[in-house]
């Protein structure tokens, strides 16, 4: 049974007790009413049989005097048995259900009848003249017979009314106690209803409570819940949600553990492949440096034999112009000394060259991975001025116009700091086109927001060094950070291990550099920098 329904039960029970306590107390209250009305009956009884006698006395002592003074004029008063009338049939009136005293009014009625046509008889004969032998008695003071009926009758009426009044004055004494006795009953009851009733369902429902109460503080705390509580109402259905809540957490925590022991392993195995990836790279590194430096003395070697070659060689030409040989044999020596062997010494010496500038560039790489860093806050304005005062000689021979916005600080080391500008930059000035004025801009966009999951996640800054130069193909762009990859070769010298050695500092930050080009328009490279330590 829902929640809903044993609310309405709980009002529905007691309301229909009450309805039933205020039927009870309606009907006393009308009983009341009823005692009230009859009372007000008899006291509208008494006092209309009050009014009966002064009248007719009344008329009797005007009957009286009219008799002695023979003057009819004073019995004349038609108004008087008009009101008799109206308060004869008032009496019969609200004594109808009282068949004695309806009779006694019937009596009542009859004598002032008579005594009415007595008084119109005693009228007639005044008015006429004739004597009024027979009604001489009346003039004595003797009380007519009529009015001593009426009085006798009238006598037994107040009484029987006086004694019906009293009956019902405490009839209704009666059930006016009985009405508040029943008012109060029925205001303690409706209490005690409405207490047993709340009693009842609170208990019901608090002891259910209780028991989801405990299967919460259960579930919060992690122990085992309860026995499922019975019923369909709301408090069944969340103690259900509860232990499908519970089931799931358990199901939730054994499936956290496995991975939990996976992520373990998985982190062992990286830890594992990043102490081989570290190993190989100081090997490549150190690999890298003995080669280097093993190939520096045979290059150096021949470096030096083939300047000997050459000045040999020029010995040679001497010694032929010397020698005065014949024209033929002295043409064939010179076509081989200036001819093929200076050239073979010309390529040899350039390949030479070539060898000890791939050295150099290899030991940069290398020492760009094992170069200790001095970690401080680094200001990047100050690194870039100081590159384009270091380049303004080639600025000024490009006639390029460099423009440096302000710049943030970083958090690096100083000398990689301008490092990285000073790569960017030369770069930029390298492949500027010479068909247009050339543009240099060095720049900082906003700083990045730092995700409030990540509280270790340091705030990075992007810098920025564009300009509109010859740009490089979209096809090459995926190549442009390797070492040895040159675009533009007829343009500007080098290895093509600048923008490599750029990618591995800018890393070895905890930062990232990209470029974005067109080609004809410019190239923009972007670098990320931390500003602040890196915690770990």
């Amino acid at each position: 049974m829902k929640l809903f329904t044993k609310g309405l039960l709980l009002i529905a029970v007691p309301s229909a007790v009450e309805l039933a306590l205020l039927g009870f107390v309606f009907d006393t209250q009308e009983q009341t009413a009823q005692a009230a009305r009859w009372v007000d009956n008899s006291r509208q009884i008494l006092y209309q049989s009050s009014a009966l006698v002064d009248p007719l006395l009344r008329e009797a002592a005007r009957v009286r005097t009219a008799m002695v003074t023979g003057d009819a004029s004073a019995i004349d008063r038609h108004a008087v048995w008009v009101d008799l009338n109206d308060r004869l049939a008032k009496l019969d009136a609200l004594v109808a259900d009282t068949p004695p005293q309806a009779e006694r009014v019937r009596n009542m009625r009859h004598a002032i009848d008579a005594y009415r046509e007595q008084s119109a008889a005693i009228s007639q004969a005044l008015h006429q003249g004739r004597g009024l032998n027979a009604y001489r008695a009346l003039e004595t003071g003797a009380l007519p017979r009529q009015i001593a009926v009426l009085r006798d009758e009238l006598a037994d009426f107040d009484a029987a009314a006086s004694q019906l009044d009293a009956e019902r004055s405490a009839a209704l004494g009666e059930r006016r106690e009985l009405q508040q006795r029943a008012l109060i009953a029925v205001v303690f009851g409706s209490m005690l209803i409405w207490a047993v009733t709340a009693f009842v369902f609170a208990r019901s429902i608090g002891r259910r409570l209780e028991v989801l109460t405990d299967n919460a503080e259960r579930l919060g705390s992690g122990r085992p819940l309860a026995a499922p509580l019975s019923g369909s109402d709301e408090i069944a259905g969340l103690d259900a949600v509860l232990h499908q809540t519970d089931a799931r957490l358990r199901e939730a925590e054994a499936e956290q553990a496995a991975l939990k022991t996976q992520l373990e392993a998985r982190v062992g195995e990286l830890a594992a492949v990043n102490e081989e990836l570290r190993q190989e790279t100081q090997d490549n590194e150190m690999f890298i440096y003995s080669v280097s430096h093993d190939l520096r003395s045979p290059l150096v070697n021949l470096q030096g034999f083939s300047k000997e070659l050459h000045v040999s060689c020029d010995e040679l030409d001497s010694l032929v112009a010397d020698a005065r040989l014949p024209d033929s044999e002295q043409r064939r020596m010179t076509h081989i000394l200036d001819g093929d062997v200076r050239e073979s010494l010309h390529y040899l010496r350039s390949a030479v060259a070539r060898a000890a500038s791939i050295i150099d560039a290899l030991l940069r790489i290398s020492r760009a991975g094992r170069l200790e860093y001095q970690w401080q806050r680094v200001s990047v304005g100050r690194a870039v001025g100081r590159v384009v005062d270091a380049m303004q000689g080639a600025i000024l021979q490009r006639a390029a116009t460099v423009t440096v916005r302000e710049l943030p600080p970083a958090w690096g080391d100083p000398a990689a700091v301008e490092q990285i500008f000073s790569s960017l930059i030369g770069n930029a000035l390298n492949f500027l086109d010479p068909a247009r004025h050339g543009r240099i801009e060095i720049g900082a966009l906003e700083a990045e927001s730092v995700d409030a999951n990540e509280p270790r996640a340091p705030r990075m800054r992007t810098y920025y060094v564009r300009d509109n130069g010859l740009g490089i193909p979209a096809a090459y762009l995926s190549k442009v950070f390797r070492a040895f990859q040159r675009l533009h070769g007829d343009v500007a010298s080098g290895e093509g291990i600048g923008l490599a050695v750029v990618r591995r500092t800018v890393e070895r930050h905890g930062g990232r550099v990209w470029v974005e080009s067109a080609e004809g328009a410019g190239s923009t490279f972007f670098v990320v920098l931390p500003e602040q330590p890196v915690r770990f």
